[in-house]
């Protein structure tokens, strides 16, 4: 315990303490009372000079909230809010060049691709078999069907290029500041296996098939591909696509499937009419009836997208139709237009 030196350490009075070879002033010494407005005698001055301090700062802060208009906590928040907005404005401009220089870099591959296919280049894929149907009849009317914003995107996860999925990739989407309930490479799977497994395929009445990524490549299917049934396989054969452009069956030169130019529309045939698919949409159909007043002259092409969430919004097509009050995969409406055309050309 300090012995008081100097002043004295009676109640109130100035007062200095010494411990050891340090020197110490209380809170008498300053002139001003302790907390509870009574001295502590020898060495008793110290706990009240922190509580002391610490109201006084406690005021002074309350004080300078309130001559300034904000606390601290506010104006710090509003900073982050500004900061946060403009992180993802940068971030939406990023992704749009991205797009772009994909769409670029592809469009170049497929002139080169285009070269090489004239030098009598091609790549073979094993397992890529054909499927039997009929001979597509064009005197007969057809459909094609055209998949949108299809999530079919490649990114190098270590040494190895991989399809991006939500459930193998969702660390890396992450880190690359991506949403990965977006990439669902799933849907356009089962869409595709829906189409090229349907009846309506296998009597020759299917067309084509498109498919074009959120980045904007297009793929051309041919209606005879047969699409692998597991997915781990189905990505193996869309990464070697996107790399290559173009996938051969062994022994033959015909390409099953191949990245081509946009836009779709120079594909489509003149006297085709567009549907597209949309939950959002006013005009609520049955879809037997509404295919059963379409003209026998004109092929059918339906957009329907292959994303897991939003719309489609493309400027060619004729009509936006519903074909339920609820929100349906894209598989299931695919598998509602097949039925219904089946039922129209009396196909089983």
């Amino acid at each position: 315990m300090g012995v008081p030196v100097g002043g004295g350490g009676e109640v109130g009075g100035p007062g200095v303490w010494r411990e050891g070879k340090r020197e110490k002033v209380g809170p008498t010494s300053l002139g001003v009372p302790g907390p509870t407005g009574e001295g502590r005698g020898l060495g008793g001055g110290w706990p009240g000079v922190s509580r002391w301090r610490q109201g006084g700062c406690g005021r002074r802060r309350r004080l300078r909230a309130l001559t300034m208009g904000k606390t601290y906590a506010e104006r710090v928040k509003k900073r982050k809010k500004t900061t946060e907005k403009y992180d993802r404005e940068e971030e939406t401009q990023e992704r749009s060049h991205e797009k772009e220089e994909q769409q670029q870099e592809a469009e170049k591959q497929i002139e080169e691709q285009e070269e090489e296919d004239e030098n009598g280049g091609s790549v073979d894929l094993e397992g890529i078999p054909l499927a039997p149907t009929q001979k597509n009849d064009r005197n007969k009317p057809g459909v094609i069907f055209i998949l949108e914003k299809a999530s079919l995107e490649v990114g190098k996860k270590g040494k190895n290029y991989e399809l991006l999925n939500s459930d193998d990739h969702a660390d890396y989407l992450r880190k690359k500041g991506k949403n990965p309930a977006d990439y669902r490479p799933d849907i356009a799977h089962q869409a595709l296996l829906m189409i090229l497994d349907s009846p309506l395929n296998k009597a020759g009445r299917l067309r084509a098939v498109y498919v074009r990524t959120e980045t904007g490549v297009l793929i051309e299917v041919k209606p005879f591909v047969r699409i692998p049934r597991t997915f781990k396989r189905f990505a193996g054969v869309m990464l070697q696509l996107l790399q290559k452009l173009s996938i051969t069956a062994v022994g033959k030169r015909e390409k099953l499937l191949r990245v081509i130019k946009n836009p779709v529309t120079q594909y489509l045939p003149v006297n085709s009419r567009k549907i597209g698919l949309s939950y959002s949409s006013d005009k609520l159909v049955k879809m037997r009836d509404y295919v059963a007043t379409a003209s026998d002259d004109t092929d059918l092409v339906f957009v329907v997208g292959a994303m897991a969430h939003g719309k489609i919004d493309v400027d060619y097509i004729d009509d936006f139709i519903a074909v339920s009050g609820y929100p349906l995969s894209a598989a299931y409406c695919i598998t509602m237009i097949c039925q219904a055309l089946e039922a129209k050309w009396n196909i089983l």
